[in-house]
């Protein structure tokens, strides 16, 4: 298991010096850009061998996978956890190996056609090394961040590119969630050479590829990244926008900026400047506007000579006219007071794991409108670019978190720890800049923040953020006491997890009002700074009841969240800016005395079905949002506008 260890942090320097070369756009076909999505059956074998090493002792990449040993069917995407009926593989720890053969199309490869041919991996959890037809090609630390690197010049006319990805979930105290092996040396007690893997979050370990792998195509000369922000003074809506170009120095651009309907509203040219929109269509939340999402599409058209050839590209980027700003008592989207009533949520489901599902993400975002909710935090770590899409377009407000959860040690706060943090942080705001439902930065959840090594990391994490991204305010959730959290000073918004009467208290409902009310009292005495409950809430197994409430019923979980929902009225007039029920859905966790397959917090069961505290939250954040007077009160014929195509000309 030493080369588990020595494999994550082998290549970590290289890592830090190239992880932002180049931009990360959303791959979108165009006039000049193909897609072809690889989603569907892999071969896979887990390296069952002492070190885990026999993969790459054997060479396994150097050959169709079948050749070296006996492979399984797993689909991508999914974790290939729960795929089988093999405990061993459920609990499995070390390198997994995938393998897809494809036919890329001819045309692609043809030489005069100057075409760039790039391999794209959604998310791989947790460290991918990938080879095409035995070349090494790139490897990649983290497990919810999507990577992607050039292939053409290993592929061959007419011929199957076959590609190869090995992944390891092994977690270390440096990792991005951190974790442990633990070993057990007692042969009376375990067998030999036996281990385990130690982390300290409240969620299952998935692996495997997670979100879609797709190929894609560019011309040689194309559009690398392109950055939009926002502003609005009085009725003039400003974009201002920078376009990265690669493949030629010789080049023009042009950029038409349609509204919904297709119409041009602005149009300019060069790599950077700013397009004015007179009286602009905002992108409102959820609730908050008739026309919630709405989104502008900044085409941008590239023309390049290379090689005495003029080569086109074209990228079309979604925007949306929003501005944010915070009071010490406010959050305000467009100038507006804006009420967080919403969710916190996981990836995760039955038999696919964290494995991206088309057919559950619309089911949830039809949840969240039956339930009213405008907002949720993507606990925790980044979710899909698909979802993060709908939020965009539906109008559901996103406070976009970072992996960094289960830094309860001190050795997650070294220096190694907070050289990838930073880095996990480019790559988030690279890939989530430009998203108008992303209005807050989250950099971790419930960090041991009184340590005395937080204060540096988090002043250094957040001021880190701050530079790349000075349009968003940045927050961490903590669960510390407030009089010693260390990181506290530098975020914008207190964001603050409790659960009186579950695990403090338990049992106990008459002392969650007094000690809600402290706790806001004292936070904001300390700080002055706008408060979100960023989790709440309690276990309650499916059709269990008990009156009077009794914990882990339905009605116990019901009447904990009244007992907040009255403090919450309070303090909403004064400076506490939002709640987050915790959780949206029940989901798995390690086995545990205190877990009865999995956490049992969610307001819907893992399979989607609501229990009774589901009507309740929907009751109120519907009476919330009508108080707003921005909404009729016939909310049950609301709905989403439906998703808006993309348009290329």
């Amino acid at each position: 298991m030493a080369f588990l260890a020595g494999a994550l942090c082998l290549v970590l320097g290289w890592r830090l010096a190239l992880a932002l070369e180049g931009g990360m756009l959303y791959p979108r076909e165009s006039p000049s850009r193909e897609l072809k999505d690889l989603s569907g059956l892999w071969s896979f074998r887990v390296d069952w061998s002492e070190q885990r090493d026999a993969g790459f002792v054997q060479r396994w990449y150097r050959q169709p996978l079948r050749q070296s040993g006996p492979v399984i069917d797993m689909p991508v995407p999914a974790s290939f956890n729960d795929i089988t009926q093999d405990p061993n593989l459920r609990k499995y720890v070390g390198w997994a190996w995938y393998e897809k053969e494809v036919l890329p199309p001819a045309r692609w490869l043809q030489k005069e056609a100057g075409t760039r041919v790039v391999l794209r991996i959604g998310s791989a959890h947790y460290y991918s090394i990938v080879w095409v037809n035995g070349v090494q090609v790139t490897e990649h630390e983290g497990g919810h961040l999507p990577f992607e690197v050039e292939i053409d010049n290993f592929l061959r006319p007419m011929e199957m590119c076959r590609i190869t990805v090995a992944i390891n979930n092994t977690l270390t105290p440096h990792t991005l969630p951190p974790g442990t092996i633990q070993y057990f040396k007692d042969e009376s007690m375990y067998p030999k050479d036996y281990f385990v893997q130690n982390t300290k979050f409240d969620f299952f370990n998935y692996a495997g590829i997670h979100r879609p792998v797709i190929l894609y195509t560019t011309p040689s000369a194309y559009i690398d990244d392109i950055t939009v922000t926002t502003d609005l003074i009085e009725n003039v809506g400003l974009l201002q926008y920078l376009v990265s170009v690669r493949g030629s120095p010789h080049c023009s651009l042009t950029l038409t900026l349609r509204d919904r309907d297709g119409d041009v509203v602005a149009t300019a040219n060069g790599s950077a400047g700013e397009l004015k929109v007179l009286d602009p269509n905002l992108w409102w939340p959820y609730l908050m506007n008739e026309q919630p999402g709405y989104l502008y599409y900044l085409e941008v058209t590239l023309s390049a000579v290379v090689n005495g050839e003029v080569l086109e590209d074209k990228y079309t980027q979604p925007v949306g006219f929003r501005t944010v700003r915070v009071t010490s008592t406010q959050f305000l989207i467009n100038g507006k007071p804006f009420y967080f009533h919403g969710v916190n949520k996981h990836e995760d489901a039955d038999i696919r794991g964290k494995g991206l599902d088309w057919s559950l993400i619309v089911k949830d975002f039809n949840l969240l409108r039956w339930l009213g909710a405008n907002a949720f935090r993507t606990s925790h770590y980044p979710y899909a670019e698909e979802i993060m899409e709908l939020c965009d377009a539906y109008g559901i407000v996103v406070i976009d978190e970072c992996p960094g959860v289960g830094m309860r040690d001190s050795a997650n706060f070294g220096n190694r720890s907070l050289q990838h943090h930073l880095v996990v942080m480019e790559e988030l705001i690279r890939r989530d800049k430009n998203r108008p439902s992303v209005v807050m930065w989250s950099v971790a959840n419930e960090p041991a923040s009184e340590l005395p090594p937080a204060a540096y990391y988090f002043k250094t994490v957040i001021a880190h953020t701050k530079a790349m991204d000075p349009t968003r305010p940045v927050t961490f959730i903590t669960n510390t006491n407030y009089a010693r959290d260390q990181g506290a000073p530098y975020v914008d918004v207190i964001c603050v997890n409790s659960y009186f009467s579950w695990y403090h208290d338990p049992g106990h409902l008459e002392v969650i009002q007094l000690q809600l009310d402290s706790q806001f009292e004292n936070w904001y005495k300390t700080h002055q700074k706008p408060i979100i409950q960023s989790e709440y809430g309690a276990d309650a197994v499916a059709g269990l009841h008990s009156d009077p409430p009794l914990m882990f019923s339905e009605e116990y979980q019901t009447a904990v969240l009244k007992e907040y929902h009255t403090i919450f009225d309070q303090k909403r007039k004064e400076y506490v800016i939002g709640e987050l029920i915790w959780n949206f859905a029940d989901f798995m966790t390690e086995q545990g005395t205190m877990r009865v397959l999995g956490n049992k917090k969610g307001i819907f069961t893992r399979q989607r079905q609501p229990k009774s505290a589901a009507f309740l939250l929907k009751e109120r954040y519907w009476r919330l949002a009508n108080e707003s007077r921005l909404l009729s009160s016939q909310h049950d014929n609301a709905c989403f506008p439906p998703s808006q195509a993309f348009k290329c000309t």
